[in-house]
């Protein structure tokens, strides 16, 4: 059996997209599935930002093959773990849960980097191409960690 793994962010564009091509370059396809999904849809069908891809590809992580879609109540049957990218997206994913069970499946993803300081990924969309680099260094530091965790 898979263990699945959500990333969301706003518009499913920047962030999340980034975290989902991170995350699944360090596990093993087999065993994981990854995703994303943004908490608004009005970029649903599109292609990840092109700053994102770029970036993505600079670190060999092709992300091309994803296309944004808006989070879904049934997400929280369809995946074990839920990893939001900031607050405002946490409190948005958490305000959809069903139940508790379905809410201890939201983190926020930079906790497990900074355990329970609730810091945030910035939204990197109205800033330059450096902001997506900083975004992915972050990224990929939460993603490693759990990547670890997730096949101990």
């Amino acid at each position: 059996m898979q263990t699945k793994i959500l990333m969301v962010c706003l518009g499913n564009i920047c962030r999340s997209p980034l975290a989902e091509g991170i995350l699944q370059s360090k596990l093993p396809k087999q065993n994981f599935i990854v995703d994303s999904a943004g908490t608004g849809g009005w970029h649903a069908g599109e292609l990840p930002d092109e700053r994102s891809i770029a970036t993505a590809q600079e670190h060999g992580v092709d992300i091309t093959y994803q296309r944004a879609r808006k989070f879904r109540t049934d997400d929280f049957e369809t995946f074990d773990y839920i990893y939001t990218m900031d607050m405002s997206n946490y409190k948005d994913v958490l305000s959809l849960a069903p139940d508790e069970d379905a809410k201890q499946k939201v983190k926020l993803i930079l906790n497990e980097l900074f355990p329970e300081e609730n810091v945030e990924v910035p939204d990197p969309y109205y800033g330059g191409l450096n902001g997506f680099e900083n975004v992915y260094r972050m990224l990929d530091e939460a993603c490693s960690i759990i990547a670890k965790n997730l096949q101990k």
